[in-house]
C-alpha cells in the first residue's frame, strides 16, 4: 500500500486527491479530495501570459493543499499541470510558486498524456462490467482544452483540442470584460462552429465514432449530470457514474444558454466558480454527444487525478 498525493493544476480549477493505492487489487482508497476555483487561465486565450490575481489564487490554493498532504503523510506527491500553462508564456514564474509551496516541480504534461491519465482514471473501476459496451470514448471537458481517448483495455488513440469552457467563454461570450448574460443567437453559433471545427481535428487521429460507450469526465459533465437528477446540492456519490441522455443534455444546454447569471446562480448543486462557464461546457458536451451519436453519456467523477495517482502507484 502507498499513500499519494495527486495535484491537478487545469485552465479553471486546481484538485487534490491524497489516498492509498493498493496495486495488488487495484483500489485507490480515497484519504482526502478536493477541488477549488482559481481561473489560472483567465484572460490567457487573449494575452498569452498568466495573470498576477490568477497566480495568487492558485498559490492560495497550493497552500492549503500542502498543509493537508503533510497532515496525511504522503510518500509521494506529484503536481500536473494541463492547458492553461502549457500556452502562457510565464510559465516559469508558476513553476517556480509551486516549487517554493510544494516542494515539487509541476510537470506540464502534452495534451496526449492528459488524454492517457484521464482515461486511466475513469475507466479502471469500469474492467468486468457487462452493461457497458468497448470501446469506451473518454472524454475530459476542461476549462482549456477537451481531451478525447478512445481505448479498451488501453489507449488506442488520444487527442487534445482547445475547446475548454473557460477558453469557449472568454473566445465568443466575453465582450467588453463582461459575459454576455444571455448571449446571443449570433455568439452561440459562432461559439458551435468553433466546436465543431475542433471535433474535426480530434477526429483526424482519433475514431470517435467507433465507440460504444461514451465516458464524460471533469466538471462541466458533473455539474450537468447534478442538474439532470434535480440534486439539491452537489453530491459526488450521486454523479459518480449517473447515466444522462442525450435529450436531457439537449433541455439543460438550451436552459443554459438562455438563462441569466442570477438565474444560474441559484440552482442548487451549481459551484458559484461554474456560473458563467457552464453554458459553453454544457454546449461542448451536447455537441460530443451529436457528433459521435451518443444516445447517453456515463458520468465519472473519477478523472485525471485519479489516473495521476496511479502513475505514482506504479
Amino acid at each position: 500500500m502507498t499513500r499519494v498525493a495527486a495535484v491537478d493544476c487545469g485552465t479553471n480549477s486546481i484538485r487534490l486527491l491524497v489516498a492509498d493505492a493498493d496495486p495488488a487489487t487495484g483500489e485507490l482508497t480515497d484519504l482526502d479530495r478536493r477541488m477549488t476555483i482559481v481561473r489560472l487561465g483567465q484572460g490567457v486565450d487573449r494575452t498569452g501570459r498568466l495573470a498576477p490575481e490568477a497566480l495568487e489564487r492558485t498559490f492560495a490554493a497550493c497552500r492549503e493543499y500542502a498543509a493537508v498532504i503533510e497532515e496525511h503523510g504522503a510518500e509521494r506527491v506529484r503536481f500536473v499541470a494541463t492547458s492553461a500553462s502549457r500556452d502562457a508564456e510565464n510559465r516559469e514564474e508558476f513553476v517556480r510558486g509551486v516549487v517554493d509551496i510544494l516542494g515539487v516541480e509541476p510537470e506540464v504534461i502534452t495534451g496526449d498524456q492528459e488524454a492517457e491519465f484521464s482515461f486511466t482514471g475513469a475507466t479502471k473501476e469500469l474492467t468486468g462490467r457487462t452493461d457497458l459496451d468497448r470501446p469506451y470514448l473518454v472524454v475530459d471537458i476542461g476549462g482549456g482544452s477537451t481531451e478525447f481517448v478512445v481505448g479498451d483495455d488501453s489507449v488506442r488513440a488520444a487527442r487534445s483540442v482547445d475547446i475548454g469552457c473557460v477558453r469557449m467563454t472568454e473566445r465568443h461570450l466575453l465582450v467588453d470584460g463582461a459575459v454576455t448574460d444571455p448571449p446571443t443567437e449570433e455568439q452561440i453559433r459562432a461559439m458551435r462552429a468553433d466546436i465543431e471545427a475542433a471535433l474535426d481535428l480530434a477526429e483526424e487521429t482519433v475514431p470517435l465514432r467507433e465507440a460504444r460507450t461514451l465516458v464524460g469526465l471533469a466538471g462541466s459533465v458533473t455539474t450537468v449530470s447534478a442538474i439532470a437528477q434535480e440534486l439539491p446540492e452537489y453530491d459526488s456519490s450521486v454523479i459518480h457514474h449517473s447515466r444522462i441522455t442525450r435529450e436531457r443534455v439537449r433541455e439543460i444546454t438550451e436552459h443554459l444558454l438562455r438563462s441569466t447569471h442570477a438565474e444560474r446562480a441559484r440552482i442548487p448543486s451549481m459551484h458559484p466558480g461554474r456560473v458563467d462557464v457552464i453554458g459553453a461546457g454544457a454546449l461542448v458536451l451536447l455537441s460530443i454527444m451529436e457528433r459521435v451519436d451518443a444516445q447517453e453519456v456515463v458520468v465519472s467523477e473519477h478523472d485525471i487525478l485519479d489516473g495521476i495517482g496511479w502513475s505514482i502507484a506504479r
